[in-house]
Formats: structure tokens, C-alpha cells, sequence
């Protein structure tokens, strides 16, 4: 990405418009020194910025960030680029996501778990304390049911949240 690009093609969309870098200023919702730092390169604009500009000179933000107009095979080709570009320099590998989401869950779902806990061991010692075999052999289980419904509803949420949320 080249800024110093970047920023003319920013100059020159805003005149197109008949802007001042004070207006353009405006409707982004910065001063014009924020602007004219964009125009000549010193700062790449955030991505909101980047949205709002997209629609007032009726640019993609590839076409932005590319800092020229773009025909549709050379937007194509930039898309691509910049997608591989963005999961090359993702900080969060899948493997870390999964983590993360699983570490989440079980935060989220700590009460549930020690309350299921609490009931099976409560059952094995009660059949242990009433000499019944039913309620000994019901607990573990107990512990495998409980421990399916953890799996499946921990995964489901994982996979709803570090795949989809890409």
C-alpha cells in the first residue's frame, strides 16, 4: 500500500467533489488537518473513515486503498489481494480462536457446570449412603450425559463464533 498514492487519489476525489479538506472534515467527523495529514500520505485513514469516504466520492475502499479507479478483472484481482494480505497477517490463528471461545464458554458457563457436578456427586453418595446400586450406577451416567451436553453446546458455540464471526 502505497500512502503517499493513497492520499492524492483522496485529494483528488475531494476536489472532484468540490470539497475543501475543512467539509470533507466535516462529514467524516475530523478537522482538515486530519485530512490533509491523509492527502499527503503521513497517516492511512481508519477503516470508518475509509467506509464514509467510499460513499461520498462513490469509490470502493479498494479503490481507496489502491489509491487509483480501478476497472472490475483489476478490482477483482486487488480484492484478492488484499484478502490474502488480511489472513496473512491475521494475530489469531483458527486454533487460537477456538481456544479462546472455548476458555469463553466455560467462563460463561462455570455455575451451570458446578451445579451439574454438585447433583452427580450428590447421587453417587447418596447411593452409597443408602446402599442402593441404582443411584451408584446412575452417576456415572450421569457424568457422561452431562458431559455430552457440555461438548455439544461448548462446540456449537465455538463454531457459531470463530468461524462466523470472520
Amino acid at each position: 500500500m502505497d500512502m503517499t498514492q493513497i492520499g492524492k487519489f483522496i485529494a483528488v476525489l475531494r476536489k472532484e467533489r468540490g470539497l475543501t479538506q475543512w467539509q470533507l472534515g466535516d462529514k467524516i467527523g475530523v478537522t482538515n488537518k486530519t485530512v490533509s495529514r491523509w492527502e499527503t500520505g503521513v497517516y492511512l485513514p481508519p477503516a470508518e473513515a475509509l467506509l464514509i469516504m467510499s460513499e461520498i466520492f462513490d469509490v470502493s475502499v479498494d479503490e481507496l486503498l489502491t489509491g487509483r479507479r480501478l476497472t472490475n478483472t483489476e478490482y477483482m484481482k486487488a480484492a484478492e489481494e488484499k484478502l490474502t494480505q488480511t489472513i496473512k497477517s491475521c494475530s489469531f490463528s483458527l486454533k487460537d480462536k477456538i481456544n479462546f471461545y472455548k476458555k469463553k464458554w466455560l467462563k460463561e458457563h462455570i455455575a451451570i457446570m458446578v451445579s451439574i457436578g454438585i447433583l452427580i456427586v450428590g447421587v453417587f453418595i447418596a447411593g452409597i449412603i443408602i446402599p442402593n446400586i441404582l443411584l451408584v450406577s446412575v452417576a456415572p451416567i450421569l457424568l457422561t450425559v452431562a458431559h455430552m451436553w457440555r461438548n455439544n453446546t461448548m462446540m456449537a458455540y465455538v463454531e457459531r463464533n470463530a468461524y462466523d464471526k470472520n
